[in-house]
């Protein structure tokens, strides 16, 4: 393994990076990531859908000059789908190409030799060249300094988990064969979790831990003029006081951060200054997802729009 540069120089460092890429930390953030950088350790973010977790690790390659590396976790995802494979179909084919040859091989004077020439094959359909790289290898084997992001961890099978354990242990897959194949440069790892299912004690163990909630008012606010360029002054208080209003409520899946975003591009585009009863109930599917969610919005359409007035 390589030596990288040292990602950032300290917290100030990372928030002006991260800043520059369009992703406004607060000091927590940034302290959290600059110390997962420096000691080389996992950064294991935690929080509510829609509170930016996928968003930071793409900030954080970005800044950071790094390749992202996305592994999207599911329920029944394998081996095969987050470390590597085998590409059947090029081995087939390889093998339909041997056995036009079978005959001309067998045929040979001395059958030993023809015997050692076949069995030489044996080793080539399982090398590098029919290798499949997926994320977690792809990471490893990268040339050029990356971050790997696996998205969404508590929503793999715990399976998946011990995997993870045995790679970032020392970042190096021993594939039956091939041999050990270790990581050229190490990767800077950030895992996000939904808290779906609880994570194994070692996991966590790991791993920097990181809770990203969703942001107060002003820093929202901040997000929000620095994602919808030219938005009126007073519509963006409006939309996130509206917002925080909402979030106040026993919604089954608040607004997220890109769902406000889009909110007030939304009411941008439709010329709207302020935000009314009226606005509201006609713009509400862009920021409420579930139908129990605008039902009760519908119903407390007043209070919001009371809030929004206020700013």
């Amino acid at each position: 393994m390589t030596d990288t540069p040292v990602l950032f120089a300290d917290p100030d460092d990372v928030e002006r990076r991260l800043r520059a890429v369009g992703y406004l930390p607060d000091r927590r953030i940034a302290t959290a990531a600059f110390l997962a950088a420096r000691l080389e350790r996992p950064l294991l973010v935690e929080g509510a859908a829609g509170v930016g977790k996928t968003d930071l690790a793409r900030a954080l390659a970005e800044g950071g000059g790094r390749e992202l590396i996305r592994l999207q976790c599911y329920e029944g995802i394998d081996e095969s789908r987050a470390l590597y494979d085998w590409e059947y179909g090029k081995q087939l084919l390889y093998t339909q190409l041997l056995k036009d040859h079978l005959e001309e091989l067998v045929g040979a004077t001395n059958l030993d030799a023809a015997v050692e020439r076949l069995a030489a094959t044996d080793t080539l359909f399982f090398s590098e060249r029919f290798l499949v790289a997926r994320p977690l290898l792809r990471a490893i084997r990268s040339e050029r300094p990356t971050l790997l992001l696996i998205d969404e961890i508590d929503k793999a099978d715990p399976e998946l988990e011990a995997l993870l354990l045995e790679v970032l242990a020392d970042f190096a897959v021993t594939i039956p064969e091939i041999g050990t194949l270790r990581a050229r440069t190490r990767p800077l790892v950030v895992l996000t979790s939904n808290n779906a299912r609880d994570l194994s004690d070692p996991l966590r163990r790991r791993c920097l831990h990181l809770v990203i909630t969703a942001p107060e008012r002003e820093r929202e606010l901040a997000i929000v003029r620095a994602r919808v360029p030219g938005v009126d002054e007073a519509l963006a208080r409006a939309v996130v006081s509206a917002v925080h209003k909402l979030r106040s409520f026993e919604l089954r899946k608040p607004p997220s951060i890109a769902e406000v975003i889009d909110w007030a591009r939304a009411l941008g585009v439709l010329g709207r200054g302020d935000i009314d009863e009226g606005t509201l109930r006609q713009t509400i599917g862009v920021l409420v997802k579930h139908k129990d969610d605008l039902e009760l919005a519908d119903k407390r359409a007043a209070e919001v729009a009371r809030a929004a007035a206020e700013g």
